[in-house]
């Protein structure tokens, strides 16, 4: 069976077992110490069920391991091009870690610099920047929430450096970023400096989301799609290369030194 087919299964046998167990999705999210949200979503074929959600189904039903076996073909897809799984595990994660060689991060992007990077591409017409910079905004209150996960992103030094938009939208993203990472608690921001020479990270961006059950998924973003990588060998290899590429970068106080500097540059 395709992806589609094999998560429609899914959705099919979860929907069957937890009527014919008199669950309502609310009661069944209880038993899974999951979200009725993401349930819901699970069974419209919305998100794909972690390798967890799977196991823990297989326990409330006493399934002897068919949900995790349909969740391991949905999974013999490494990398799923579909972002509308994104969101919604980087709303609900415990922690985030994200590095960027090219771009500010998008969560940390002012609305200006947001709009001059969308523009810049030439691939949507300014009704859909518009939409696609709300977008990107109305994800940023993770930043802030009452629990907001733990934030670590890394970004090269030319990040702070390549004018998007001109120096009026620079200054004030760096600024941004020195604001933030000055003054929340959760987030902490490191450069790979430019004297770092080649380094793991400039093979492109990436996100390594840690949910509140489960193991750890990969978020690698391209020119015209997404992927979600849940794979447990793809995964280790991922936060291999995020150790790497750490390892590179200046710690937390250096880093906001440097970016104050750079912000300085921009007149």
């Amino acid at each position: 069976m395709e992806l589609s087919s094999m998560l429609e299964h899914f959705a099919e046998e979860l929907r069957l077992a937890r009527v014919a167990g008199g669950l309502s999705q609310t009661a069944l999210a209880e038993a899974l110490a999951y979200s009725g949200a993401l349930v819901a979503k699970v069974e419209t074929c919305e998100r794909r069920p972690s390798l967890d959600f799977a196991r823990r189904c297989d326990a409330v039903f006493g399934a002897d391991g068919r949900f995790e076996r349909i969740q391991r073909r949905i999974g013999r897809e490494a990398m799923v091009p579909w972002f509308r799984d994104w969101p919604g595990i980087e709303a609900e994660a415990t922690a985030l870690r994200w590095f960027e060689p090219i771009c500010v991060p998008g969560l940390l992007q002012t609305e200006g610099y947001a709009r001059a990077l969308l523009r810049g591409s030439g691939l949507f017409p300014p009704d859909e920047v518009e939409h696609q910079v709300a977008t990107r905004l109305d994800r940023q209150p993770v930043l802030t929430r009452e629990r907001p996960p733990l934030l670590t992103f890394v970004v090269d030094e030319h990040v702070l450096r390549r004018s998007v938009g001109g120096p009026e939208v620079m200054r004030e993203q760096v600024r941004h970023l020195v604001k933030v990472g000055s003054g929340l608690p959760r987030v902490r921001i490191h450069v790979v400096p430019l004297t770092a020479g080649a380094y793991p990270g400039m093979n492109g961006p990436f996100v390594i989301a840690t949910p509140p059950h489960g193991e750890d998924v990969v978020y690698q973003e391209g020119q015209l799609h997404a992927q979600v990588i849940d794979r447990a060998d793809h995964v280790r290899q991922m936060v291999e290369v995020w150790e790497s590429i750490r390892g590179e970068a200046l710690s937390h106080q250096q880093s906001l030194e440097l970016v104050t500097e750079v912000a300085e540059t921009w007149t």
